[in-house]
């Protein structure tokens, strides 16, 4: 097997990779806006397994079924999570968009086994520390800070001046960072850009900044514990190095963030555009879940995650999985499957969705809980301080960020009565 980060020594895929059985390649304008026909057309042609290619035409399969998704999650022992089983590895440039998500790094991400159960069992054990009524009341604050720096205008940009920087500080206030530094505003600027970068902005850095700061909180609350989820996760019997918190931590704010942002405008979008929603919401709280629900299973912030590796040929829908290949798992494709929605009609109050994954490597209890209590309120703190919040352009006038792997809009223009400082 080769460096993960070395040169690749070829860009053409070998024969009998995905790439050569009508591979598709996962991007284009249509992937963009409307993700949920390109999934209807590769599962009519292909099944529940389509071969794809990813940037630089990189072969790999997308798994769209929810029981293929369910299956490929649970069986570790044949899909594993430790990228150095790649059977790609040659063929990636040293440049390649996707080496970030998929370069081996010493996190919980790509840990294994016995010490994955240790490494995601300090996150459990520091996650479940959070009392969920204070962060409730934290997430409260910092939404009516947020909300007051633009409710006199008459007009906002949510997901920049709202839905990115509330889940971000949330979390940045679970892991023991002060809420009012001036070096808390820039790493909650940084987490953005590292994330999800604007014209002109530089993400490698500005993921360099981050880690720089977290291993500075680290140091900190090694000399200085206090009652916050790095404390205990420094703290934890398990007796995880300074180095392995970093990397786990950097991993729980970055999984906190973009997604429960997007969830966030996600669901003010469908609450602002859906009538099944707008007649009730300005009436009481009744259907604030019901969205946040349904867009878990309709409009999820996770689109697609890479990945898993095959750690020896198998079979899966019906494909020969060879030793070493990539599996992306098609969240969106499986959480709308008609084999689990026969009629097309999704359950607001089911909710076995993928959203936060499933198997060993889902999101740890209780995180899934605390990002509900995150996005839950940040609308619902909205939509009492500003009750007659309605879009300022059209509805088809939105536009979704050019990604294959989140859901999330490039801006969400709003405009309300202003409120009188």
């Amino acid at each position: 097997m080769s460096d993960p980060t070395g040169s690749p020594s070829a860009s053409t895929p070998p024969p009998g990779c995905p790439a050569h059985d009508g591979a598709v390649r996962l991007g284009g304008l249509e992937y963009q806006q409307t993700p949920s026909q390109l999934y209807r057309s590769l599962r009519r042609e292909h099944g529940a397994v389509a071969p794809v290619l990813l940037d630089h035409d990189i072969p790999a399969w997308l798994v769209l079924g929810y029981p293929e998704v369910c299956y490929v999650t649970s069986h570790d022992e044949l899909f594993a999570r430790d990228s150095r089983r790649w059977n790609q590895w040659d063929h990636i440039p040293s440049d390649w968009p996707l080496l970030p998500f998929v370069g081996y790094q010493p996190s919980v991400l790509f840990t294994e086994g016995a010490e994955h159960q240790r490494r995601a069992g300090v996150i459990t054990q520091a996650l479940d520390g959070v009392d969920q009524f204070e962060l409730a009341r934290e997430c409260e604050l910092i939404s009516g800070q947020l909300i007051s720096s633009f409710s006199g205008s008459g007009q906002a940009e949510l997901m920049s001046m709202y839905a990115h920087a509330l889940p971000a500080r949330a979390v940045l206030w679970m892991c023991g960072m002060p809420q009012d530094s001036t070096d808390t505003e820039q790493l909650v600027d940084d987490l953005r850009i590292s994330l999800d970068a604007g014209e002109g902005e530089d993400p490698v850095a500005a993921y360099t900044r981050v880690g720089e700061r977290i291993v500075q909180l680290v140091k900190e609350k090694r000399e200085r514990p206090g009652p916050d989820v790095t404390s205990r996760m420094l703290l934890d019997p398990a007796g995880l190095s300074d180095e392995e918190v970093v990397q786990d931590l950097i991993t729980v704010i970055a999984a906190a963030q973009q997604p429960t942002a997007n969830w966030i405008c996600n669901t003010l979008r469908l609450l602002l555009t859906d009538e099944r929603f707008a007649l009730n919401v300005s009436g009481g709280r009744v259907s604030v879940g019901d969205a946040l629900n349904e867009v878990l299973w309709l409009d999820t912030p996770t689109q697609n995650f890479i990945g898993r590796w095959a750690v020896r040929d198998t079979q899966l829908g019906g494909r020969l999985i060879r030793e070493g290949d990539c599996l992306v798992l098609g969240l969106a494709a499986a959480n709308t499957d008609p084999q689990i929605w026969p009629e097309s009609h999704v359950g607001a109050e089911n909710s076995a969705h993928l959203s936060f994954g499933n198997g060993e490597h889902r999101c740890p209890y209780p995180a899934p809980l605390m990002a509900d209590v995150v996005a839950r309120t940040a609308v619902e703190t909205l939509l009492e301080r500003l009750p007659d919040l309605v879009l300022a352009v059209e509805p088809e006038e939105l536009t979704w960020r050019p990604s294959i792997w989140m859901r999330g809009l490039t801006t969400l223009p709003v405009q309300f009565t202003p409120a009188v400082q």
